[in-house]
């Protein structure tokens, strides 16, 4: 699939506005002198309107990106409607102060184990990080499924960006996926959406990045290519290569990808007291 100008706009900026908030939040963290309860306030209360901003930015640019590139597609206007919430509580479900204070319950717990303070406060910040990632992406995703009900278009795909793409990206990125399905994301994941036109039973849709998925672990591991795909989930077995990865539901994040030998936190581990209402992947 050829990489348009429109594509690249629209990932540079989105990577613009996630690396602006991942480095405010690392400065913010960096800056702290303690990490106490007041420290804790104070980095929230700042933190988490730019965060929400980024995320709002973030799911206009795709609003507007994939209305774009659905108009291209299907040589007709498409109408503009109201872009996805972008709130943190909207997300994930859970409120902004709930998901900041996490980084420093990982600090906490992290000392409780014996860790230094210096390796402490590097898990929080690592916490931290992530936080940020999957708030961005889950802006992404969230505003895509919405804007893609309004197209018309039935099928998308997964783009990747090669900034952050690990074998689960690479994996995904050649199937396609059902617009109603929030896109499965990961740790750390920047993949991008594009509406898909094709054929609904085409379940891969890019047979030769398989093809060069299976070379790539077979020159790794110094093995045939292994069509059964036991080598490629850093030796994780597998009975099937399509089975490689798996959509577990997070209860928080919602679809989430996976090694199908990881072990997830399902809705119940997050909200002992709710069922989880989001649609799998």
């Amino acid at each position: 699939m050829a990489v348009t100008r429109l594509d690249q706009n629209y990932d540079a900026q989105v990577a613009a506005v996630r690396s602006k908030v991942m480095s405010y939040a690392y400065r913010k963290w960096s800056s702290l002198s303690a990490y106490r309860d007041a420290d804790a306030e104070q980095l929230i209360a700042e933190l988490v309107p730019r965060v929400e901003a980024g995320q709002k930015r973030v799911a206009e640019l795709t609003d507007a990106y994939l209305s774009r590139v659905a108009a291209q597609q299907l040589g007709t206007a498409i109408l503009r409607g109201a872009v996805a919430d972008a709130t943190t509580e909207s997300l994930r479900g859970v409120d902004a102060n709930t998901v900041y204070q996490r980084p420093f319950t990982t600090v906490y717990t992290s000392l409780s184990n014996g860790n230094t303070l210096t390796a402490a406060t590097a898990a929080g910040a690592a916490r931290l990080a992530d936080l940020v990632s999957s708030g961005m992406q889950l802006a992404k995703t969230h505003s895509a499924r919405q804007a893609m009900s309004r197209t018309g278009v039935e099928l998308y795909q997964r783009i990747l960006t090669g900034r952050e793409n690990c074998a689960l990206c690479v994996i995904a990125s050649t199937q396609r996926y059902y617009k109603g399905d929030l896109m499965p994301i990961h740790p750390g994941c920047d993949c991008g959406i594009k509406s898909f036109i094709g054929a609904p039973d085409e379940q891969v849709i890019d047979p030769k990045l398989l093809e060069q998925t299976h070379e790539a672990v077979a020159a790794k591991s110094g093995r045939a290519a292994d069509r059964g795909g036991r080598d490629i989930g850093l030796n994780n077995p597998v009975a099937d290569y399509l089975d490689v990865i798996v959509t577990h539901e997070h209860g928080e994040l919602g679809p989430v990808l996976a090694w199908r030998s990881d072990h997830f936190t399902g809705p119940s581990q997050i909200w002992p007291t709710k069922t989880s209402t989001r649609t799998g992947g």
